[in-house]
């Protein structure tokens, strides 16, 4: 492993922890405004599950990521272009406060920094499109499955005095927000793995990859989950309370929705978005008190983020490259 190597790996590591820093919100942002936890310690239980996640799930969205783009246009330029737009957005939309993808800011930066290299013919079309159908269907899900959860419960607890059902579901949440964190951590972690194994790919330091090595592993989680601890405060406070105001049953609700969508993604190989769906599932159950209790301008900015992501990051990735291969 030469030197370029070691930056490259690095700088996929620092995009890592970029996403956790940047997605901590997902994970926290229901417990933290219905008041189960204080931050400090919502950011610590997140984080231990984004840990945690790769003893349970295998690396499938890893194989999807990696092969976005054929291998043999991934030079090192283009893996650092890909990861220069990724963080580049994710810093950016951090700063206004608006809750994105971290994993299609680094599809789009695959996307443009390839296409810049060598056309449209480097995509993976299926990969690519698995990802994007994605954008509509995870928060669709999760905005299903929150409303089927809320009413639900509603309907199990009709008989359950209101300080008992807040009570039970303050520790319900610890359940559900560490759930919503391993599929966090499990879903996003793979995106880092993916690109890692792409580096050690083209250096034949792996066979193929089927082949990635358990320091990868470790290294992308642990990413995650010390990106996770660090915390994204504007981001918080979008999700968890401007979009809608949550009590305990409904932030435990939402979690489970986003939960089971990650889980079952993940399991498929799919890459999505926690962000999407997670805010799809505080719609959902926020929307069952009344349609006025959705912000829906927020939501509807928030929607606007997500569909600017890929082609956003793709552009400054594209820049990126060029500006590199000028300089080389």
């Amino acid at each position: 492993m030469n030197a370029a190597g070691i930056f490259l790996i690095a700088m996929a590591l620092a995009f890592d922890f970029a996403n956790g820093w940047h997605d901590s919100a997902n994970s926290i942002a229901t417990i933290v405004s219905t008041r189960v936890l204080s931050p400090r310690y919502a950011v610590l239980w997140a984080a231990f599950f984004n840990f945690v996640a790769f003893l349970i799930f295998g690396v499938a969205v890893a194989k999807t990521i990696a092969s976005i783009i054929k291998p043999a246009v991934a030079s090192d330029a283009v893996i650092f272009a890909a990861l220069f737009g990724a963080i580049a957005w994710d810093i950016i939309t951090w700063y206004f406060g608006l809750p994105t993808s971290s994993s299609h800011a680094l599809v789009g930066g695959l996307v443009g920094a390839g296409v810049a290299r060598s056309g449209w013919h480097v995509v993976n079309g299926g990969a690519l499109w698995k990802t994007v159908e994605f954008i509509i269907l995870s928060p669709v899900i999760g905005l299903i499955l929150g409303l089927v959860f809320i009413v639900a419960i509603y309907w199990v607890m009709r008989r359950a005095s209101p300080r008992f059902a807040n009570r039970l579901f303050r520790r319900g949440q610890l359940l559900s927000a560490a759930a919503l964190s391993l599929g966090h951590g499990a879903n996003d972690a793979q995106k880092t793995m993916g690109v890692i194994a792409v580096v050690l790919l083209a250096r034949h330091d792996i066979n193929s990859l089927s082949s990635i090595p358990i320091w990868v592993v470790l290294a992308a989680n642990a990413s995650i989950a010390l990106g996770t601890a660090s915390g994204g405060w504007r981001i918080v406070r979008t999700m968890g309370q401007k979009i809608t105001n949550l009590v305990p049953v409904q932030g435990f609700a939402a979690e489970t929705a986003a939960a089971i969508t990650l889980f079952v993604t993940s399991g498929l190989g799919i890459p999505v978005s926690t962000t999407h769906t997670i805010t799809g599932a505080i719609v959902g159950v926020g929307s069952t008190r009344r349609l006025s209790a959705v912000r829906w301008g927020v939501a509807g900015r928030v929607v606007w983020a997500w569909f600017l992501t890929i082609p956003v990051a793709a552009g400054m990735a594209a820049i990126a490259l060029e500006v590199v291969t000028r300089l080389h």
